[in-house]
């Protein structure tokens, strides 16, 4: 990899991450159109270790809290200020764990198609401009805290859906939180939240196939990646939350439709 890639690639995976279009699909995508080789397995760790040292970075606050809360309500068996939160969260990462660990092979070797990615671009853009209207509508948005268990279980299973690629996790979370009845903020604030054990389960999983290539990594390149995404993607996560009231998904729904019909129109036939 020369640097030009490794700065696109670890700024791409910084925006894409939390925001509602898919990570996944750019970083397949995009070196396919640009003509570059496949970055590796050990490059994508690296920038998803950026991107899990920027939410941790942003949300540290709320992380202790929900922490301390958490150990507090397992010794005293009953809920501490945030250890509601806590719980919503280990609950809505069991589905997508329960899902990578079945159909991880199958979605590497049989779903990373351009087509594939297309359609589910649209398809899921299009659910998410619904969900968006339909917050509009509800007069008593709820914020994360307020979440039951069946919201969490939904959100949850929603999340299994993003192993798709081009679905979008963040997307698809946010989609299910808006249409639950969440407000736009509380909806992404527990779709970043949720991202946390996701990308640690993830790079988990993608670090033991590294060890087992046993090829050897270019460890600047591994740090510059995982240094830049981390930059991205704390202001992604600054700039969406700050903006998104103002602005909704709407900008992210038409780039959506357009990416998916630009690839519909690249790779049709093929």
């Amino acid at each position: 990899m020369d640097t030009v890639q490794i700065v696109v690639l670890a700024i791409l995976q910084g925006l894409t991450e939390f925001l509602p279009i898919s990570s996944s699909a750019h970083l397949i995508l995009f070196p396919r159109l640009a003509g570059w080789e496949d970055q590796g397995l050990a490059f994508d760790v690296a920038v998803h270790l950026g991107t899990l040292v920027a939410v941790l970075g942003y949300f540290r606050d709320e992380i202790l809290a929900m922490t301390r809360d958490w150990a507090a309500s397992l010794l005293r068996r009953q809920r501490v200020g945030d250890s509601r939160l806590a719980w919503a969260v280990i609950l809505g990462t069991i589905p997508v764990g329960l899902a990578g660990l079945l159909l991880k092979g199958f979605v590497e070797q049989a779903l990373r198609s351009p087509l594939i990615i297309a359609w589910t671009t649209i398809g899921f853009g299009l659910l998410l401009w619904v969900a968006d209207r339909h917050c509009r509508t509800v007069e008593r948005p709820r914020s994360e805290h307020a979440l039951t268990r069946r919201d969490i279980l939904l959100i949850g299973c929603a999340q299994a859906l993003a192993l798709i690629p081009g679905t979008s996790r963040s997307g698809v979370t946010m989609t299910a939180g808006l249409l639950l009845g969440l407000s736009r903020s509380g909806a992404a604030r527990f779709s970043f939240l949720l991202s946390i054990p996701v990308i640690v389960l993830a790079g988990g999983l993608s670090a033991l196939d590294l060890i087992k290539e046993e090829h050897v990594v270019n460890w600047s390149a591994m740090a510059m990646g995982a240094l830049l995404s981390a930059l991205s993607a704390y202001l992604c996560i600054h700039l969406f939350l700050k903006l998104l009231d103002r602005v909704g998904m709407l900008p992210f729904v038409i780039y959506r439709l357009a990416l998916g019909a630009f690839l519909l129109a690249l790779f049709w036939g093929q």
